[in-house]
């Protein structure tokens, strides 16, 4: 004799117990690993710049305590900025040099790795792969550290030592080699066919250039601007060998030459000038991130 088996009916509680299983979901974690350790390498660069923020903010009295939290309501958070704008004698014409040095920096290694970009994918340039892999090859060296007492001598011999808009030239011939790279793989995006179509047209090399292939690739221009930017702005080396004067220094030299001590230079007004020198670098990214996203997606990195 077989038995039936009992199937259960719609709406039992076996079947309502069916339905409203669902498997669990299986943590990834490799994800949670990775976003951890993005986080961790996040907290490493923030926290100090929040610490010296906050330092910034603190009153003397209250540096030389065991606050984490300045005392807001006894001073206005302004005042060490006020103070070391208007009272520490250098700060203003090291800002400026900084900026000056800066932009002329940007301007001319921009320029020049655009046309040296330009005419290594899309002119008959001849010997076209020994340039490629000297430019390659110079990226493996220290240049500043290798070629410093080299730059001190040419800086001598013309004249430029101890003149700020000197520092211009070695900045742009050592930004030069990675700003040429990055343009030649932007370059190398833009079709062949548009640039023939434009030769054929009787267009000249110059107006394929300024009127067709640079709006084309106008974020792989952003990245080399940013390049730069960071290169010319932090950089001290040079700065620090090629310059004697105190007022022809840049901001990163005179930041590192300063201690904390007694005078002028004490710690709240010490890390406001800090963050007067990184503010300028935050608003640049800040107003062209969205171009040097799309610049390196579209293959500054292209290698």
């Amino acid at each position: 004799m077989t038995q039936e088996m009992s199937v259960p009916r719609a709406g039992s509680s076996a079947m309502i117990g069916v339905e409203a299983w669902h498997p669990r979901r299986r943590i990834a974690w490799w994800t949670v690993v990775r976003h951890a350790t993005l986080v961790f390498f996040m907290l490493i660069v923030l926290l100090p710049l929040f610490w010296v923020l906050l330092l910034s903010a603190k009153s003397l009295p209250d540096a030389y305590q065991r606050y984490v939290w300045p005392h807001l309501f006894v001073h206005p958070l302004w005042v060490n900025y006020e103070y070391a704008w208007q009272k520490i004698p250098t700060l203003r014409q090291n800002y400026l040099n900084s900026v000056l040095v800066t932009l002329g920096t940007i301007v001319c290694a921009s320029v020049a790795s655009v046309l040296g970009g330009y005419a290594l994918v899309h002119l008959r340039t001849p010997a076209k792969n020994v340039v490629v892999a000297l430019l390659v090859a110079s990226l493996f060296f220290p240049t500043r550290v290798t070629a410093l007492i080299g730059i001190y001598d040419v800086q001598s011999q013309l004249g430029l030592i101890n003149k700020t808009w000197g520092l211009i030239f070695p900045y742009t011939a050592l930004s030069v080699a990675i700003s040429t790279f990055i343009m030649r793989g932007i370059f190398e995006t833009v079709p062949r066919e548009i640039v023939e179509s434009a030769k054929v047209d009787g267009a000249s090399s110059w107006r394929t250039l300024l009127q067709i292939v640079l709006p084309l690739v106008r974020n792989g221009i952003v990245v080399v601007v940013i390049v730069n930017f960071v290169a010319a702005w932090g950089e001290y080396l040079l700065a620090l060998t090629l310059m004697n004067d105190l007022s022809r220094k840049t901001l990163p030299v005179v930041i590192a030459t300063a201690s904390g001590g007694m005078g002028a230079w004490v710690w709240p007004r010490l890390a406001s000038v800090y963050i007067m020198a990184i503010i300028p670098g935050l608003v640049a990214f800040g107003i062209s991130q969205r171009w040097f996203m799309r610049g390196l997606q579209e293959g500054a990195l292209k290698g």
